[in-house]
């Protein structure tokens, strides 16, 4: 790992909500699309091609210094996973829930990603994503609304939340080029 790997990569201070509402140009996904029946399901499909990514060689090399490896990326979303799924259980008990903020940057540095066993954060990404899974498949009828309030005041229901999630879950597939952006399609 390079001197360059060390650098911090920038936070990313943007709000994502608006991909509830439009398809994103970056990687093509349409959140608002996405179905209650198909939140679970997508959830593991796409968090399956992970594995893949990290058995590459080069998996902890950044490919600039102002951004993640592929290593970092797969903590980040093992850690999406856990972070939503804590969310929807929250929601699911306490209809207006409100979430503690989760900064992803500082998640990282203090979760050192860098450093990581790729073979590790694989099976947790898969444990992660199998309870996301099971949490959103056990969601039904009026529970799909329940509302919940990030620390910054943007409001989800269980299925804007899901959808959130999925599209970056998605994204960060097109940032490691585990699937091509929506460009190339």
């Amino acid at each position: 790992m390079s001197d360059a790997a060390a650098d911090p990569v920038e936070p990313d201070t943007k709000d994502w909500t608006w991909t509830l509402d439009r398809r994103c140009p970056d990687c093509g996904f349409e959140a608002g699309a996405v179905t209650a029946p198909q939140v679970a399901e997508q959830t593991l499909s796409l968090t399956a091609p992970w594995r893949t990514v990290l058995e590459g060689a080069d998996v902890a090399d950044r490919p600039r210094p102002d951004v993640w490896s592929p290593l970092e990326y797969a903590c980040h979303v093992r850690d999406v996973c856990r972070v939503f799924e804590g969310r929807v259980r929250q929601m699911l008990d306490q209809d207006g829930a409100q979430f503690a903020n989760w900064d992803q940057d500082e998640a990282a540095a203090a979760g050192r990603y860098r450093e990581q066993d790729p073979a590790v954060v694989a099976d947790e990404l898969v444990e992660a994503a199998v309870a996301t899974h099971r949490t959103f498949g056990e969601v039904d009828g009026d529970a799909w609304q329940r509302r919940g309030l990030r620390s910054n005041g943007s409001e989800f229901t269980v299925l804007t939340l899901g959808q959130y999630m999925l599209h970056d879950l998605a994204h960060h597939l097109v940032d490691v080029g585990a699937v091509p952006t929506a460009a190339d399609r």
